[in-house]
């Protein structure tokens, strides 16, 4: 095995680690300084995390230096990952980026847009991409520090506003629309989406009059298997279970021990579909772009599903 691929394997492997485990080291370190002679750097440290709380429904802190780490280039590598255009996109204009699969970690929307690996800003000069993601990342003291140098941002309403609407033009919110219920979902050859009901994103999108852009994942949902967990079955009751209570999926996945499979991921960026801004839109509206939306979307998916090794006879199925 040649050194290049050694460190393709170590930065997935640190990438694997971090998002599932770094948040709990940080928060037990801060928990142990407590009982030291450096408490009082804890103290200081809590009472900048009170002051800072609301930074990542604020457009994050992100750092260019960090999300151009050659480190990501060996994630990048190691499958590999690539991110296709299918138009250009205006830097005067905002834009909410509606990503699918979820898959089991989301391997492939970290890459596109927290890091610079895959060459979003030649591929969209001016454009600036903001990850959003569990409120729950952000709530680990130390860890959030570092996950907003990557740009990413807490899921919430207000979040996605201020980043489409006040912060200026020529931002992209990149939402993994389908959430934890989809990630129970994720399983090689399938592509189950959780949209039918997902409309929060519609109506962000009319309240700030971003366009939205379908993303689609070809390769995603090949990174992982899952314990078999059929719908009805008592493994995919207990997942419903935590997930309802912790708002938060517990797949039960595996591959290269916790680290995906080689595969390659290529992610298509379809043409923005253009919103109409109006502040209080009504469910008319609201399910109107939703239909046209979906049909966006599966029309990015038919159109290019050949060319990713998904069989003809293969389509979307959404719940």
């Amino acid at each position: 095995m040649g050194a290049k691929r050694l460190l393709e394997i170590f930065a997935i492997t640190q990438w694997v680690c971090s998002f599932l485990f770094l948040g709990f080291f940080c928060l037990g370190l801060v928990i142990y300084l407590g009982f030291t002679r450096l408490w009082p750097l804890t103290l200081v440290y809590l009472a900048w995390y009170l002051y800072d709380r609301l930074s990542p429904h604020k457009g994050g802190r992100r750092v260019e230096a960090i999300r151009r780490w050659k480190v990501w280039e060996h994630f990048r590598d190691y499958f590999p990952l690539k991110l296709v255009k299918t138009c250009d996109l205006d830097p005067h204009k905002n834009y909410l980026f509606a990503c699918h699969p979820h898959g089991v970690l989301c391997v492939s929307h970290f890459g596109n847009f927290a890091t610079e690996a895959t060459g979003f800003s030649k591929l969209f000069p001016g454009i600036d991409p903001h990850l959003i993601v569990l409120d729950g990342q952000f709530q680990f003291p130390l860890y959030r520090e570092y996950f907003m140098t990557t740009g990413s941002c807490g899921c919430n309403k207000n979040s996605l506003e201020y980043i489409l609407k006040s912060k200026g033009q020529g931002n992209a919110a990149c939402l993994i629309v389908g959430g934890a219920l989809e990630a129970l979902a994720a399983h090689p050859g399938h592509f189950n989406l959780n949209l039918n009901k997902k409309k929060g994103f519609i109506k962000s999108a009319i309240r700030t009059g971003a366009s939205i852009v379908p993303v689609f994942s070809f390769g995603e949902n090949d990174l992982y298997n899952q314990v078999p967990n059929p719908i009805g079955s008592k493994l995919r009751r207990f997942q419903m279970m935590a997930t309802t209570y912790l708002g938060l999926s517990p797949p039960f996945f595996y591959a290269r021990g916790i680290v995906p499979y080689s595969k390659p991921v290529t992610t298509v960026v379809g043409p923005p579909i253009e919103v109409n801004q109006n502040d209080t839109p009504t469910s008319e509206e609201i399910n109107d772009l939703h239909t046209i939306y979906v049909a966006a979307l599966i029309d990015l998916f038919e159109t290019h599903k050949h060319k990713y090794g998904v069989a003809k006879g293969t389509h979307l199925n959404l719940f």
